[in-house]
C-alpha cells in the first residue's frame, strides 16, 4: 500500500467492516511508539450517545403524547 499524491490511503475493505469505518466518519491518528494509530474520532461513537443529549429525562410519555395529538 502506498500513501497518495495528496497524502491519502485507502483502509482495505475488510478493515473497514471489521472496525465499522463508514464513509463521512471522522477519524483521528494517534501517535505511538509503535507508529501510528488510528481510530474513530470523538466520544460519542454510536448513535445513540450522540442522540443523548437532546433528550429530556424528566418528560412524561403519556403527556408528551397528548400534546402532539392536541388533547
Amino acid at each position: 500500500m502506498k500513501i497518495g499524491d495528496r497524502g491519502q490511503v485507502t483502509i482495505p475493505k475488510s478493515i473497514r467492516e471489521k472496525y465499522g469505518f463508514v464513509p463521512h466518519m471522522e477519524v483521528e491518528f494517534i501517535p505511538d511508539k509503535y507508529g501510528v494509530l488510528l481510530r474513530k474520532k470523538g466520544p460519542a461513537s454510536s448513535p445513540i450517545d450522540g442522540l443523548y443529549g437532546i433528550l429530556n429525562k424528566n418528560a412524561d410519555t403519556d403527556e408528551y403524547i397528548e400534546a402532539i395529538r392536541g388533547r
